[in-house]
């Protein structure tokens, strides 16, 4: 997770253990339910059924957030059609899924395009709200925002050096120390954020404008609603038709959303 030599955040496992925590929840509740005919079979066997089938179902759709935000940088399209996307694409494994756990015992026998297309239809309603769910738990403020740090002392009251200190940024109070002050860029990844410095990257959980309000002045910009870019790691601009890319160094390229292009330019960025 950590390109330098600091301890790596614990924080997308904890999450990880959070959300299957969440996931175990919702098997139990829908085996206590017994939805879609179900709730003949025993307790227990529903029970089995569904926590299999919620387990299932977060290790497909759970890579969604990540690939929106990876591929969704590039695309520069609406967020929410990025997310339709990527649960109807997700949707096919989990049908799969569903359909081998339903055929069983062998021999298994291939369904019909008419069950296929019902049991994607089911898969993709239950699978498309509990994303939506964690989707907006996990957006809504201070969700998915690390503890402020303690309020800072006046600086009347700091010696010579602390004063020094103080005059970096707040962002690099959440950072190890290993990582330096020479930023380069802030990149969102899935609910997270990775830090790109001189000296290497690390990810916190925070969102992105809460990270660029912690810059306090940082001459940069945030570029795409995805990444900061700091105006001094920028060394050459790319453009494919419509298209503005930024390198920077560390071979980080950064996408310009199109309605950004004209400020940059303005500002003497393009």
């Amino acid at each position: 997770m950590s390109e330098t030599c600091a301890q790596p955040a614990a924080h997308p496992a904890r999450q990880i253990v959070i959300d299957l925590a969440v996931m175990t929840v919702i098997g139990v509740v829908l085996a206590v339910v017994g939805p879609l005919g179900s709730f003949d079979a025993p307790f227990w066997l529903r029970l089995v059924y569904w926590l299999g089938l919620a387990w299932a179902g977060y290790a497909c759709y759970r890579p969604i957030g990540g690939l929106v935000t990876r591929f969704g940088a590039n695309l520069d399209l609406p967020e929410w059609s990025l997310w339709l996307l990527a649960c109807l694409i997700a949707t096919v494994p989990m049908t799969v899924v569903v359909w081998l756990v339903e055929a069983l015992p062998p021999p298994l026998e291939w369904p019909s395009a008419e069950r296929w297309i019902t049991t994607y239809g089911y898969v993709l309603a239950i699978g498309a709200v509990v994303t939506m769910v964690f989707y907006l738990v996990q957006s809504k403020p201070g969700a998915a925002v690390a503890p402020a740090p303690p309020a800072p002392a006046p600086l009347s009251e700091l010696p010579p050096e602390a004063v020094m200190a103080r005059s970096q940024p707040r962002l690099f109070d959440r950072l190890p120390p290993a990582l330096g002050t020479d930023l380069v860029a802030l990149e969102m990844e899935d609910h997270y954020l990775r830090v790109h410095t001189a000296l290497g990257s690390d990810l916190i959980l925070l969102r992105m404008r809460d990270a660029v309000a912690e810059l306090d002045g940082l001459d940069g910009a945030q570029v795409h609603r995805s990444w900061w870019v700091a105006r001094a790691a920028v060394e050459t601009v790319e453009r494919d038709g419509r298209n503005i890319r930024l390198v920077l160094g560390k071979g980080l390229v950064a996408p310009v959303a199109r309605n950004m292009v004209p400020v940059l330019r303005s500002a003497g960025w393009l």
